[in-house]
């Protein structure tokens, strides 16, 4: 059985706009969010105990991106801190849902929004569940919405 810990709802990761990630209008090139989702990720997992390398090495399976919705609502400049929120919407079977948004911190503006849906697959690259530990934290994290419908996606336990 897998000790839970209370985790925060929404993990905060923090970036800095590097020059190299900004366009010839002085803003941040929009491709660059997706990367930041990326970081995101990562450590919103790393919160909940988990390690994603750990994940794809001893376990053998990744998470692949099949979807992404991102809506800009403001640009990010060149040295702008930002931070980037995570949660976690849905978990169930081999399908995963993350929301973001990424926030100015000197303001408080937010930047952009959006979700990513991916899918757990093995080396092969076939669909695969996701490894119970990773399962059962992630039904944990869920909490009471782990059995309701969610943004499109069901969640079971």
């Amino acid at each position: 059985m897998i000790e839970v810990v209370a985790e925060k709802r929404v993990g905060e990761a923090r970036v800095r706009v590097r020059y190299a990630e900004t366009d010839q209008m002085g803003v941040v090139y929009h491709s660059n969010y997706l990367i930041w989702f990326e970081v995101g990720r990562v450590e919103l997992i790393r919160s909940m105990g988990l390690d994603y390398k750990r994940m794809e090495v001893e376990e053998g399976c990744g998470i692949a991106v099949v979807e992404v919705h991102v809506r800009y609502r403001a640009p990010a400049r060149y040295d702008d801190e930002l931070v980037v929120e995570t949660r976690l919407v849905a978990a169930r079977g081999a399908v995963i849902k993350f929301g973001y948004r990424v926030l100015r911190i000197g303001d408080g503006a937010l930047l952009c929004e959006g979700e990513t849906v991916h899918v757990v697959v093995g080396k092969d690259m076939k669909k695969r569940g996701l490894p119970p530990k990773y399962a059962e934290r992630f039904a944990a994290y869920l909490g009471s919405r782990a059995s309701h419908e969610v943004d499109g996606l069901q969640s079971d336990r």
